[in-house]
């Protein structure tokens, strides 16, 4: 069983910058998705085992940016420009191959995800 443990929530006035971090051991691709109240869970990034295949929401692109760190296990999403509608719980979600993908029900291990909250 892989365990995901996310972190680097928080509080933020909008425009500002979070860095979430996600540590998992393995060869897998990653990816971040996130949810917010009374809405369905929706994608974020994701990012290939290799790093090499990198993909974002089309709200997110050009703010975001998803990286790993495959010798620390850690995969990260930097949030840049912030808006309140990014408020949300943000799951971090590894999946047992190496390429990625935007659909949820592709990934096999979610972490227990963490608090983004954006003040306007």
């Amino acid at each position: 069983q892989v365990q995901l443990v996310e972190s680097g929530g928080g509080l933020v006035q909008a425009g500002g910058s979070l860095r979430l971090s996600c540590a998992a051991s393995g060869r897998y691709a990653m990816g971040w998705f996130r949810q917010a109240p009374r809405k369905e869970r929706e994608f974020v990034a994701a990012i290939s085992w290799s790093g090499v295949n990198i993909g974002y929401a089309d709200s997110v692109k050009g703010r975001f940016t998803i990286s790993r760190d495959n010798a620390k296990n850690t995969v990260y999403l930097q949030m840049n420009s912030l808006k309140s509608e990014d408020t949300a719980v943000y799951y971090c979600a590894a999946r047992n191959l190496r390429v990625t993908s935007d659909h949820s029900n592709d990934y096999d291990y979610w972490g227990q995800g963490t608090q983004v909250t954006v003040s306007s």
